[in-house]
């Protein structure tokens, strides 16, 4: 079991992460340049991935809901612009 990091050190490590990173890995694939929000695990901890940095990767809210639905196997409705539908 992976030991996870709790209260001002879990801050500063998120923090240090969207500094390392500021710009969502998706998105910037595709030519855009959309403000990284949320350090996403690669692999998901409940697939046996770690929270090692290399395992991390920052992704706008819009792509990593639409990664996490991938990664349970559930498919984002997506709309006309290529976006997942009710991703703010």
């Amino acid at each position: 079991m992976v030991e996870r990091l709790r209260g001002r050190k879990a801050v500063e490590q998120r923090a240090r992460r969207l500094a390392k990173e500021p710009l969502c890995r998706h998105c910037k694939a595709k030519g855009l340049f959309v403000a990284s929000t949320v350090p996403d695990h690669i692999i998901p901890l409940y697939k046996g991935g770690s929270d090692h940095d290399l395992n991390i990767q920052c992704l706008c809210e819009s792509c990593h809901q639409a990664k996490t639905a991938q990664d349970m196997s559930v498919k984002p409705e997506i709309g006309l612009d290529g976006w997942p539908v009710g991703a703010s």
